[in-house]
């Protein structure tokens, strides 16, 4: 009878699990056309358990791999913990992309709550000692081996991840690297989620008579926004970018730009989402992790596997760009100053909240440029078919709505991607427009990534680009500024980085990169906005359907040099400023003090210092820990990468091939330096960025690759 009842309960927990696999979409692989994520069947209840599920079955195969009875190659040990975790990677690679795109408190609960998990888990990996000797046993007889470049790479970066993540500590040491591990990653999770939370608390309630410059497009949208919240006759505006800017651009009223502007800078600085003592202790778990792996700061330990090397490699870069472009932007400040005491008709002291106010009345004076002039140029449907466009006129690919993939919000779109002989490329989602359940800013991710499976077939990847554009209105549709089309752009690149992927391994593929490589694509799309065989592609007026006068076209080139000494230091201000967190050799108290001091040598407002590091998501919560340098790393390469375009055309078959196929394609299989001269034929200079922006080039060409810093 034992047995009996033993048998019918052991019946019963089968059912109950094939019942269970069955309500989980993540519990098998997603039966759709092009494995898309089956967003209508997923439950806020079905996080938890198909991600403990997940590291379950993950910990089993990296189990099955450390215990395998027979000698360690290269496929049983190397290949194999590149494709485990399937089942995992299943469900964070849809979890994590809604959790910034699409989340609710309740999401945010589930990321705390597993966040510890998923750490311990990671760790566990790199902690095994049978199967990191498996993995060192591999390498230490690699000369025998006869593998492709690509393989080498596999290789060496699977070494590297055991050996920078403490697979050589023992003992005590061991331990706290493992509970150092799991802080860290609760951490950064707490420090997004506050900048997520906090951001929708921020509502600036106006009235009509407050209104005064700001551009038909801001005032009818905040309308709309105060409706919404039935109070008709009001206007509402928030510290999302489309609103933020447009506001601190065209108000004339420089109390409530002020008031915008010590809101914005202020975020996060106070009361239920204070980051602060967050983002102190992560920059202190960051040394004492770095400290353990023998590096004496954490941007010494981080910048090992990047094309800049070291932290010096840094400092050469943004202290020769800070030479050679703080002249510059003093004179451009002398000149601002002089225009704002003309105007107003007293002498002007310029404030943080005042910049963007007169730089863009001195840019139409000068230009006759007005990006709000721009608008109705830009009408996001006619874009998206342009900046797609651009990728048709490159590469040959096609863009075809998939009305079929389910989607995860109704403004969200899909399209299938074909090459052109119509093989399939893979999926993108676009997701345009701000709301509640979004974080700020534009990103691209990847819900699948691009490999060849174990059975020899090419799995394509779903990719998403996310950003937060000006909405339609009830009488107006969407219209993009410049700045917005360039972000769009930027994205693209991103996606298309990931899109023609070519890799065998999935952690080489796509994006996969350096973190100052990555965005070489991304920027490299920006150069296309101010070329008028590109804009004649798309850009029409949404009413009168007439292309874009090539006195427009002049007046953004020339408005897009105007400021950029300017935007350049502000950019190396945030370099500077993540590189003083990770290379601090002690822990910070004070994070006000320490971000003044960090930045002094490129602070443009000394009198109005604005909070960046309790905001500052990139360096606390993303994976730009000592590596926000890369952005003007990346623009040295894009604007060098771009003369080469420009020198055979811009449109070149033959230099987009190059590009496509020593770039675009090949992810992180060989070091980017390398696919990065072959494609270029030549070292990166900087010279092609200063001819851009304006900026005297020196009488010879500048390598990036510069000596070691004395100072």
């Amino acid at each position: 009878m034992h047995c009996m009842r033993q048998f019918f309960v052991s019946i019963l927990f089968f059912i109950i699990a094939i019942m269970a696999c069955a309500e989980n979409p993540f519990f098998a692989p997603f039966k759709s056309a092009h494995g898309t994520p089956p967003f209508k069947s997923i439950d806020n209840e079905q996080w938890e358990p198909a991600i403990d599920r997940g590291i379950e079955l993950a910990r089993a195969e990296i189990e099955a791999i450390a215990s395998n009875p027979d000698a360690p190659t290269f496929e049983n040990t190397i290949v194999a913990l590149d494709r485990a975790g399937d089942d995992l990677n299943r469900v964070l690679n849809v979890f994590f992309p809604l959790l910034s795109a699409n989340a609710d408190d309740r999401m945010m609960e589930i990321s705390m709550s597993v966040s510890p998990r998923l750490a311990d888990y990671s760790t566990s990996i790199v902690l095994n000692e049978p199967l990191w000797r498996r993995v060192k046993a591999v390498y230490d007889g690699r000369d025998a081996l006869t593998l492709t470049p690509e393989q080498q790479t596999l290789l060496q970066n699977t070494y590297d991840s055991f050996a920078l993540q403490g697979a050589t500590l023992e003992g005590e040491a061991r331990e706290e690297f493992r509970a150092l591990s799991a802080e860290l990653s609760e951490l950064t999770t707490r420090f997004g989620q506050n900048v997520l939370k906090e951001m929708p608390t921020y509502e600036i309630w106006l009235t009509a008579d407050d209104l005064a410059g700001l551009p038909a497009s801001s005032v009818n949208a905040a309308a709309e926004a105060a409706r919404a919240k039935g109070r008709d006759g009001e206007y509402l505006f928030t510290l999302d970018q489309p609103v933020y800017m447009a506001f601190m651009k065209y108000s004339e009223r420089p109390d409530l730009r002020e008031r915008m502007w010590r809101l914005n800078a202020g975020r996060n600085t106070a009361g239920e989402y204070d980051n602060r003592p967050i983002l102190t202790r992560i920059a202190e778990v960051r040394r004492r992790l770095a400290g353990l792996l023998g590096a004496p700061d954490y941007a010494t330990h981080a910048l090992r596997r990047t094309m800049a090397k070291s932290p010096e490699g840094v400092y050469e870069l943004l202290d020769n760009l800070r030479d050679a472009y703080t002249p510059a932007m003093r004179a451009e400040m002398a000149e601002l100053t002089d225009f704002a005491s003309r105007l107003e008709g007293k002498t002007v002291k310029l404030h943080p909240w005042d910049y963007s106010y007169y730089s863009n009345k001195l840019k139409a004076e000068k230009y006759s440029f007005d990006e709000e002039s721009l608008r109705p140029y830009f009408e996001l449907d006619n874009v998206v078919k342009g900046v797609f466009g651009l990728a048709t006129r490159l590469y040959g690919l096609q863009f075809t709505p998939d009305t079929e993939a389910e989607v995860y919000h109704p403004d969200v779109k899909a399209y299938d991607v074909t090459d052109a002989d119509g093989t399939f490329v893979g999926v993108i989602y676009t997701d345009f427009f701000p709301r509640a359940s979004k974080r700020p800013g534009a990103w691209m991710t990847e819900f699948s990534t691009q490999r060849v499976g174990a059975d020899g077939r090419d799995e394509r990847p779903v990719v998403t680009i996310v950003m937060n554009f000006t909405k339609p209105t009830a009488d107006t549709p969407s219209l993009l500024t410049p700045y917005e089309v360039e972000t769009f752009l930027h994205e693209f690149g991103h996606a298309l980085h990931g899109l023609l992927s070519r890799a065998n391994y999935q952690s080489l593929a796509g994006t996969s990169v350096y973190r100052d490589f990555v965005e070489l694509p991304s920027q490299f799309n920006e150069n296309y906005l101010t070329e008028r065989e590109f804009l004649d592609s798309f850009a029409r007026h949404y009413l009168t359907s007439e292309a874009i006068p090539q006195e427009q076209i002049d007046r953004l080139v020339a408005a897009q040099r105007y400021g950029a000494a300017y935007a350049c230091l502000r950019q190396l201000m945030f370099g500077y400023l993540d590189m003083a967190w990770h290379t601090a050799k002690a822990p910070v108290d004070d994070a006000a003090a320490f971000e003044a001091e960090a930045v002094a040598r490129v602070q443009m407002f000394p009198d109005d210092p604005q909070s960046v590091s309790p905001q500052f998501s990139h360096i606390f919560a993303g994976g730009y820990a000592a590596g926000y340098y890369s952005y003007k790393w990346a623009e040295v390469l894009d604007a060098d990468a771009f003369a080469h375009f420009k020198e055979h055309g811009i449109f070149d078959k033959a230099t987009a091939d190059s590009f496509r196929h020593n770039v675009l394609e090949r992810g992180g299989t060989e070091a980017p330096d390398l696919l990065y001269r072959r494609f270029r034929g030549q070292e990166p200079t900087i010279d092609a960025l200063l001819e851009r922006d304006g900026i005297t080039p020196p009488a010879k060409a500048t390598d990036i690759h510069r000596p070691a810093r004395k100072d």
